[in-house]
This record gives C-alpha cells, structure tokens and sequence, in this order.
C-alpha cells in the first residue's frame, strides 16, 4: 500500500470560476506591461522591423526584457560575432525562467505534457508572481495560472503593435521616458523578492560589478558580468547561512 507524503502539493484542480480569478488577479500589473510592450514595439520599429516581424516576434518569441535589451544592440550587419554576442546577452536575461519555471513543476508537473508545454511559452515574471503567491496561500487551481498567462499575452500582443504604430512617430523616445521603462520595471520586480538585508548582498555585489564593467567595457557586457557576480554572491550567502 503506498503511504502519503504530507509534503507533497496537494493535486491540481480545475475550477471554472478559475479563469474569472486569473483575470481578476492579473489586473493591477496590465498598465505596467502596457507601457512596456509598447516600448518594445516603439524599438522594433526604430530598428527597422516591419509590422508583421514585431507581431511575430512579440507572438513567438515573447520574452519582453531580452527582446528590449536585443533591439537596443541590434547590429546593421550581421556577422557571426554579432550574432554570438547578441544570443549570449538575451540568454543570460532568460536564464531566471529555468529556475522560474522549474519551481512550477510541483504545481503543473501532474497535468498532461500537451498542456503543460504550450502554457510554459506563456511564463512571465510577473504571470509567474502571481500564480506563485496564489499558490502561497493554498490555491491550487492551475486554471487561475492559464487565465492570468493567457491575458497577460493577449494584452503584451496588443500594446507591442500599438508602440509599433506610435513608434514610427516618435524620433526621439528617451524625450517620453520610454527608455526608462526597463529599469524601473526591473527594480518593481526586485520588490517582492526582497528577504532582507542579508540577502539584498548579493543584489549589491551585482550592481557594483555591472556599473564598474559598464564604465570600463562599455556596450551590454556589464547585465553578463553583474548576473555572474550577482549569482556567486548569492551562492557564497546561501552556504554560510
């Protein structure tokens, strides 16, 4: 007879009234990924892009902050330099999601993989925080988690193509603050990870080695150095403690 873990999460369950909470609970971020996805498309029409590539690549690609950062570096001739350099930068944006998405295993591990696997392309850190606290404080219906990912898309996908649009109309978007939008957005996320002086160490270690790389390289390589400085930080506190 097999025993129970008392450990274990609790297995998913389906409720209609899911979808309407998903909703509900993804409403307060919105106007912030507003103005962030139409930063995005008001730089991918500076860069050039036509219409359709910033539909597809908001679509398909939908990774806001490694998308901002590409465009912001976007070479004019693509050599095979350009490129490494340009998918070693957005992968270091993106390598949160593989501990993002691996702390949904418990939750989602037990649906079906066809479900599971499409709704992973959906992930956001901010999707992510609220199915997260959701999940905090004993819920456990994976629908409030597709409904939330599901509008935070449609709502990406919308005001991409609306900063595309205002994009080609604005020269000089820095007169907007739009180029602001990335670092505040990133300081907002900071906000509910915050597990004290201890551990805000790391986050320091990090700010100071990406300002010093910045004001010796130049260019994108201070986000690469400050996540490896960041990250050995985090990992040198994490074993005294």
């Amino acid at each position: 007879m097999m025993s129970l873990d008392t450990n274990e999460s609790p297995p998913p369950q389906r409720r209609t009234d899911g979808l309407r909470l998903g909703c509900r609970l993804v409403l307060p971020i919105l106007p912030g990924m507003i103005a962030f996805g139409m930063a995005v498309g008001a730089a991918a029409a500076r860069q050039g892009l036509s219409l359709f590539d910033n539909t597809l690549m908001n679509a398909l690609v939908y990774a806001g902050m490694s998308q901002l950062v590409a465009l912001e570096v976007w070479p004019r001739n693509f050599s095979f330099a350009e490129i490494a350099g340009l998918g070693l930068i957005t992968a270091t944006v993106n390598a949160r999601l593989l501990l993002v998405t691996a702390s949904l295993h418990p939750w989602l591990g037990t649906l079906p993989r066809w479900q599971i696997y499409p709704a992973l392309h959906l992930v956001t850190d901010p999707g992510w925080l609220i199915a997260m606290r959701y999940r905090a404080e004993g819920g456990s219906d994976t629908t409030v988690f597709f409904a939330s990912s599901l509008l935070i898309w449609a709502v990406w996908l919308g005001s991409a193509t609306a900063g595309y649009l205002l994009g080609v109309l604005i020269a000089d978007p820095r007169r907007y603050g739009i180029d602001l939008v990335m670092p505040i957005f990133f300081a907002a996320m900071l906000i509910p990870l915050w597990r004290g002086p201890r551990r805000a160490l790391a986050w320091i270690a990090a700010g100071a080695v990406a300002l010093l790389v910045q004001q010796l390289v130049g260019g994108w390589w201070f986000i690469v150095a400050g996540a490896v400085a960041g990250s050995v930080a985090g990992g040198l506190i994490d074993d005294r403690a």
